[in-house]
C-alpha cells in the first residue's frame, strides 16, 4: 500500500542502478524539503534512538496524516523525505497498517545503511506509527 509519491521514488531507484547514485538521490530528496521551523525543534518532536538529531512534526487534519521533519545529517534528512512520501496523505487509520520495512526493502535501503542509520530509521517509523495510533 504505497502512495503515488513513494512509487515515484521506487521508479527512480529502478532507473538508478548504482547505489551511490541512489544514495545521492535520497540526499537530494532531503535537500528539496523545506526546513523545519526552529520553533518546532523541541523535545516533544525529537526522535530518540537516532545517531543524528531528528525531529518529526506530525500534522493530522480531517483524518489525514502528514508530517514534516528535519535532521542535522543530510542522509537522514533524505530518509525523512522518503518516509514523508510513504506516509503523507494517508488516512490516519491506515498509517499503522503500512509495511514500512517491506516498502523500504523495495529500495534496497536495508542493505546499504549502517546499523545506526537503520536503528534511527526504525525509531522514526515507530514514532510515526505511535502518533497515528494515538490519533486514529
Amino acid at each position: 500500500m504505497a502512495t503515488p509519491a513513494f512509487e515515484e521514488i521506487v521508479e527512480d531507484f529502478e532507473f538508478l542502478e548504482d547505489w551511490e547514485d541512489r544514495y545521492r538521490h535520497v540526499i537530494e530528496q532531503g535537500k528539496a524539503m523545506d526546513p523545519l521551523d526552529d520553533a518546532l525543534k523541541v523535545p516533544a518532536t525529537k526522535v530518540d534512538g537516532c545517531a543524528s538529531q531528528v525531529w518529526l512534526h506530525p500534522i493530522i487534519e480531517g483524518g489525514v496524516f502528514r508530517f514534516d521533519g528535519d535532521s542535522d545529517a543530510l542522509i537522514v534528512r533524505g530518509l525523512i523525505a522518503v518516509l514523508r512520501s510513504l506516509y503523507n496523505g494517508l488516512p490516519v487509520s491506515e498509517v499503522p497498517k503500512v509495511d514500512a520495512g517491506g516498502e523500504l526493502a523495495r529500495l534496497g535501503l536495508n542493505d546499504h545503511l549502517s546499523a545506526q542509520r537503520s536503528n534511527g530509521l526504525r525509531a522514526m517509523i515507530e514514532r510515526i506509527r505511535e502518533v497515528a495510533q494515538e490519533n486514529a
